[in-house]
């Protein structure tokens, strides 16, 4: 399992650490109710330094990845970026990627431990174009802010004239230890950005941004609270809601991963196919679990109409905020418009999954 590289540092913190695809992950410091309430309420600090992030330099490097992604990448201005899925000729995804263009390098950050499969997929299609692609994740580490007041205390820090105003945009600040980028992106569908820095300064960075979140009530977050803000906001995560199984058109991407009017990309005749002769086959829904549950269902468990298989489970949470035993899951086409019950089997008992609008917050 690679260490994350401020192990000691959370270590301090009281971090109970845990593996993701064989990257060391804080699972939490001890305290999940405070660490969510932080996402939630005032602002809290994530150490994603885990997730992967690969480089692309070359003079024909945006031209080439434009036609590899499903969004538009030759659209892009330095500081500005973008969310597309990477998939395969049949429309399969390989990952979804935030893409960022800095002067001269294309940024990618993705889900850990998919560094080589990522990079292995676009060295395959560079034939003769001026492209390089390198693993960039030891030398970049990840920060990520989110939560309510997280512009604030931001500003408290005094490090940028001015914060990043709309999703994907970013601005830069020169350091000793090299630059600093600050992205504007919430993860969880509060305020939110993403901090890449250079390795040599994340330490000193990891702590002065703790002394500005205490001062608001906030702290460092780990997974587990994490990801229950995500579930909440009814965001799917490749590698729980959607895999190598998954078109994106299913993972309900569309409006944030896919432009429809770019051109040619690798499986964009797919996407186009289904866009305008049909649907998909599947789709993600929200779910509402019965409140009297001891236990969540587990990822892949079935779920029927009528006693036929109609999906299944991919992620599932109690949600504080709600109050509530909620879920994400695959439904089939015929059976999941919003208010259809659902069967599913949990400890060897039946319970009814009721489809319900997305993000659940809204419901």
């Amino acid at each position: 399992m690679t260490p994350l590289s401020l192990h000691e540092y959370h270590q301090r913190l009281g971090a109970r650490f845990i593996g993701v695809n064989d990257a060391e992950v804080v699972g939490d410091y001890g305290d999940v109710s405070a660490e969510y309430k932080a996402l939630t309420e005032t602002a809290a600090v994530l150490d994603l330094s885990f997730r992967s992030r690969v480089g692309l330099t070359g003079a024909e490097r945006i031209r080439f990845l434009h036609g590899q992604v499903t969004n538009d990448v030759n659209g892009l201005d330095i500081g500005h970026g973008c969310y597309a899925a990477l998939i395969t000729a049949k429309g399969k995804m390989q990952a979804d990627l935030n893409i960022y263009r800095l002067q001269e390098e294309l940024l990618l950050d993705f889900e850990p431990g998919l560094a080589p499969t990522v990079s292995q997929r676009l060295e395959k299609y560079v034939i003769s174009e001026d492209v390089q692609v390198a693993d960039v994740s030891g030398l970049y580490g990840l920060l990520s802010l989110q939560g309510p007041k997280a512009a604030a205390v931001l500003e408290s820090l005094g490090d940028f004239a001015q914060l990043p105003e709309k999703p994907f945009i970013f601005v830069t600040k020169a350091e000793e230890q090299g630059e600093l980028y600050l992205v504007n992106r919430s993860r969880f569908g509060t305020a939110g950005y993403d901090l890449f820095l250079p390795a040599a300064a994340l330490a000193s960075f990891a702590e002065k941004l703790a002394r500005a979140v205490a001062t608001v009530g906030g702290r460092f977050c780990g997974w587990q609270a994490a990801e229950i803000v995500r579930i909440e906001a009814g965001v799917p995560r490749f590698g729980a809601d959607m895999d190598e199984t998954n078109i994106p058109l299913e993972a309900g991407l569309e409006n944030s991963a896919i432009s429809f009017n770019k051109g040619c990309y690798i499986g964009q005749e797919v996407i186009s196919r289904i866009r305008t002769y049909g649907q998909v086959a599947k789709a993600l829904r929200g779910l509402r679990l019965p409140d009297e549950l001891k236990a969540l269902p587990a990822k892949g468990e079935k779920l029927f109409r009528a006693d036929k298989e109609a999906g299944y489970i991919t992620s599932a949470v109690a949600s504080p905020r709600l109050q509530a035993n909620i879920a994400l899951g695959y439904v089939r086409r015929e059976t999941n418009q919003v208010g259809t019950e659902l069967n599913l089997l949990i400890e060897g008992r039946e319970a009814t999954a009721r489809i319900i609008e997305l993000p659940f917050l809204k419901t």
